[in-house]
């Protein structure tokens, strides 16, 4: 009988546990909990964010755990939670192209509650953070993401959860075998529904900070001998089959490279499937200095897993009612980035999908299928767009994104990010201190500096 692929899994992921990471995994790691820490502060003043602090405040949930950009502690499970849901709520969190996968909100979440709980020190949460973007990555792209969608789940809840008991596993000290333990525990806590589409509510941003809470106890429930099923992956029933119909399970086998250098970041404020079209439209805008009253026609070509996100049913995608549904509107992000030259937290408000501009310019947005993008999903998500104007048809084409790991942003741009968004939640002073313990992450004996920084002027 062959090793089950959770204790084949778990001996990987232990050993990279173990060592110190290559210089460029531990730099693009802290770029990473850099833009992880922006986006969480970012959404921490968030109606969702707020509510999901309440909810769980009525529960009793105490304890000495951090949630960021605020002055409150609870539980870690429980910090993990609202941590992970602030940090989805502006949908700029960082994305994992292959798997079509958020993975800092749940793996950062789960792993800052862990390393409070027991101590650990920078380096090991950098260690356990590179093992949990390692794992769920897998798991996103054996699962296939258009398949994974056609089943009606959303990769971020249910292969996050597996992410995040590796970190918090990783933390906490697990062996090889209860940490294959965990990730059995975690494929019964894997959930993730995409039916928020059909009405723009907040479950979406509930899902990374629930895989977190999900993660985090599993470790606890390994830690102390629960056991769990170990062929969680392939079995009969295991994740593999219960949440797509086109699983490949070689790709938890892994491939050369870790999958943490292959993790994107946005530079726009709504889902992946728009980055591409926004980054053509803004070119075309800055190049031909168009103007929206001079357009007449705007075509859109996308991967064909685009459409039931940000594309269908057309009609009601061009006339969002809720900031989620216009986070998740072709129409509304390509109009918005035409009219305004931005696509930030500021554009995707009520009064702008209110606007009768660019209503107007929604309902000139037509998505088109290509085949020819198909073939090369998920590995790159190209597009193409085109624009006729009254004296000409402009058009572009995005194989990369902006912040793709092929277009990374530089530094300064991942610092301009990281502050303009923690200015949501913290003064400029403590900014300013969270980015130097940031930058001394890598060397610090525990977590308790980065996020005191990371509270200290929150409400």
């Amino acid at each position: 009988m062959s090793t089950p692929i959770a204790e084949r899994l778990a001996a990987e992921l232990v050993a990279i546990g173990e060592r110190p990471l290559p210089a460029d995994v531990e730099r693009r790691t802290l770029e990473l909990l850099r833009d992880y820490l922006g986006v969480t502060l970012g959404g921490v003043p968030e109606p969702s964010s707020i509510a999901a602090r309440r909810g769980v405040a009525r529960l009793g949930a105490s304890g000495s755990a951090t949630v960021i950009g605020t002055r409150t502690t609870l539980s870690p499970a429980h910090a993990a939670l609202v941590n992970g849901a602030a940090a989805h709520a502006l949908e700029m969190d960082d994305t994992h192209q292959g798997g079509s996968i958020h993975l800092g909100a749940s793996v950062f979440s789960a792993a800052l509650a862990a390393a409070e709980l027991h101590g650990a020190s920078g380096a090991r949460v950098l260690r356990a953070a590179v093992a949990g973007y390692e794992v769920a990555a897998r798991l996103a792209m054996a699962l296939h993401p258009g398949a994974h969608y056609a089943r009606g789940f959303h990769p971020t809840g249910t292969c996050g959860a597996f992410g995040a008991a590796a970190a918090a596993g990783l933390i906490a000290g697990l062996d090889a075998s209860q940490l294959a333990d965990a990730f059995g525990i975690a494929g019964s806590q894997a959930a993730g529904s995409m039916e928020f589409l059909t009405d723009g509510t907040w479950t979406k941003r509930l899902h990374p900070g629930w895989a977190a809470c999900a993660g985090v106890h599993a470790a606890a429930l390994a830690g102390a001998g629960f056991r769990a099923p170990h062929t969680i992956f392939e079995g009969r029933f295991g994740t593999l089959h219960a949440y797509s119909d086109g699983a490949t399970p070689a790709a938890l086998a892994g491939r050369e490279g870790g999958e943490l250098l292959r993790t994107s970041i946005k530079p726009h404020a709504c889902c992946r499937y728009a980055q591409g079209p926004i980054d053509a439209v803004l070119e075309l805008r800055r190049r031909h200095d168009l103007k929206p009253e001079s357009v007449r026609a705007i075509e859109v070509g996308l991967v064909s897993p685009a459409f039931a996100i940000v594309c269908d049913p057309l009609d009601a995608k061009r006339r969002p009612r809720s900031v989620v549904d216009a986070q998740f509107s072709l129409p509304f992000s390509v109009a918005v980035a035409l009219a305004t030259g931005a696509a930030s937290p500021d554009e995707f408000t009520a009064a702008r999908f209110e606007d009768p501009a660019i209503r107007r310019l929604m309902d000139r947005v037509e998505p088109r299928h290509d085949e020819r993008l198909d073939a090369r999903y998920p590995e790159v998500w190209p597009v193409w767009v085109k624009i006729a104007t009254d004296a000409a048809v402009h058009e572009a084409r995005v194989d990369h994104p902006r912040g793709d790991p092929e277009n990374f942003p530089s530094p300064a741009e991942l610092e301009t990010k990281f502050r303009r968004l923690a200015s949501r939640s913290l003064d400029d002073a403590a900014i300013t201190r969270l980015s130097t313990a940031i930058d001394a992450f890598a060397g610090a004996p525990s977590v308790a500096e980065l996020l005191a920084s990371a509270q200290a002027t929150g409400k």
